[in-house]
């Protein structure tokens, strides 16, 4: 397998990142926006911030721009929901539907200690 894939091995982290990223920022615009699908989360200002950093740090991340510090707060506001949100209906996240929060939380935090990798802006930036 090493033979095969490991030569393409940052370019699979770079479309992991990319498609992480993609998929957190659309739970942002959902927040926001209600798209795609759901309803925008008006009058709540904390679901608000949190669609706000969704949005900010998933484009960043998507870019490859300012990588390290929007994974780690993306990171961060993961950790933030499932102990907000989540932990109140059972310890483990297989019962109290946090695998999403989780796995974001350490997907991220992978994320922030690797950085952009290739397909990125970052190296841009000097």
């Amino acid at each position: 397998m090493e033979r095969w894939l490991g030569p393409w091995s940052d370019y699979c982290y770079a479309v992991l990142r990319i498609v992480a990223a993609l998929l957190y920022l659309s739970h942002g615009t959902q927040k926001l926006f209600g798209f795609p699908g759901g309803r925008a989360v008006a009058g709540n200002p904390l679901l608000q911030t949190a669609g706000v950093i969704e949005v900010v740090a998933g484009c960043l991340i998507v870019l490859g721009l300012y990588t390290r510090y929007a994974a780690f707060l993306a990171s961060g506001e993961m950790a933030a929901a499932y102990f907000i949100v989540h932990i109140w209906n059972g310890f483990w996240p297989i019962v109290n539907r946090g695998e999403l929060p989780v796995l974001y939380c350490f997907l991220f935090l992978f994320i922030a200690s690797r950085g952009a990798g290739p397909l990125s802006l970052d190296p841009m930036r000097g």
